[in-house]
């Protein structure tokens, strides 16, 4: 029993990992990723409602009727962004403000709703939290890593806690197309790259 929930654990930070093996949540990957701290920001709120989420739906697995079963998977999960969106609010209000729509927009997010539909409905609780745990730290591995290299190659300067740290100093010539919307598609693209010529060796 421990092996499979350590397994649907790692699974999450690498063979499955969302947006790069699964090609899954791509909106926010693409949208919020011009600071390392907006990609982790998003990422740990997204981590939040998953793991949330699939404890809530495992539970309710055999009382929730199977034709609304979606419908009931929504309101679980608008819970949790209603939750988390509070918590924003409350102790990270310029992280929220930056981050903007994409917050209420997690309900919506294929990650979760997959995973309450593809896993937690069908297991029990701690797969349901390892599996949940997994993907969700590995989304936010993916939106940090895609942050830190638009905003190294775009600015110079990797952002964390609203501090800026100028790594590259004043000699780096900025090339500003990566933080714009066209350098995420290119930045993504470099990463599935990466991540597929890693994972062929």
């Amino acid at each position: 029993m421990a092996k499979s929930i350590v397994q649907e654990f790692t699974k999450g930070l690498w063979e499955e990992i969302p947006p790069f093996r699964l090609v899954l949540g791509l909106c926010p990957v693409l949208a919020v990723t011009k600071t390392v701290e907006n990609g982790i920001g998003m990422g740990m709120a997204t981590t939040f409602v998953l793991v949330c989420s699939n404890i809530l739906v495992s539970l309710l697995r055999n009382i929730i009727p199977n034709k609304v079963r979606i419908a009931c998977f929504i309101i679980i999960i608008a819970t949790f962004v209603t939750v988390v969106e509070l918590l924003m609010q409350a102790y990270a209000y310029p992280l929220f403000l930056k981050l903007g729509i994409f917050i209420p927009l997690i309900v919506v997010n294929c990650i979760v709703l997959g995973r309450s539909e593809a896993f937690a409905f069908k297991n029990p609780i701690l797969p349901s939290l390892a599996d949940g745990l997994g993907i969700g730290i590995g989304f936010t591995l993916a939106l940090g890593s895609l942050g830190a290299v638009r905003e190294l190659i775009g600015n110079g300067t990797l952002t964390i806690w609203e501090t800026t740290i100028p790594v590259l100093g004043s000699w780096y010539q900025p090339f500003t197309f990566m933080v714009e919307a066209p350098g995420a598609f290119v930045g993504l693209g470099l990463m599935l790259c990466l991540m597929n010529l890693v994972g062929s060796k």
